[in-house]
């Protein structure tokens, strides 16, 4: 589901949190070892995010955000900000390239441009996140 979450709104954040649960406490942060992404690079996207993003000028970065019953991507386009919510059970991740992983939900895709050893092992830890779910 693609959502614009630029502005507090308390109906998005309530379908958000029932799709993919609420944010982890501080605790379960600490336990995991992190719940965000660095700022990865995004590469392609398909075309509904991609005539989002082809608005403006500016290089297209993505962070994501783990969440108890899935993930959240944001990316930002002109002075807004969208989030992608995938649950575990809809997520689908491949590792492409060497350096390259691309997210899939339903209709949408986004592939990311991974630099550190610290960004394969994030992605590393959703594929056992949704594992284990």
């Amino acid at each position: 589901m693609l959502k614009n979450v630029s502005y507090n709104d308390d109906k998005t954040i309530n379908e958000i949190d029932d799709f993919v649960g609420k944010p982890f406490s501080i605790f379960e942060r600490l336990k995991i070892g992190g719940i965000g992404s660095s700022k990865l690079l995004i590469t392609k996207t398909d075309s509904i995010i991609n005539n989002l993003l082809e608005l403006d000028n500016n290089i297209n970065f993505c962070n994501i955000e783990i969440r108890p019953k899935g993930i959240i991507l944001r990316f930002r386009s002109l002075l807004e900000t969208y989030a992608l919510v995938i649950p575990y059970y809809k997520l689908k991740l491949f590792k492409g390239k060497s350096n390259e992983y691309s997210v899939y939900i339903d209709k949408y895709f986004v592939k990311v441009h991974v630099r550190k050893k610290s960004e394969h092992n994030f992605f590393k830890k959703i594929s056992s996140l949704r594992i284990s779910n």
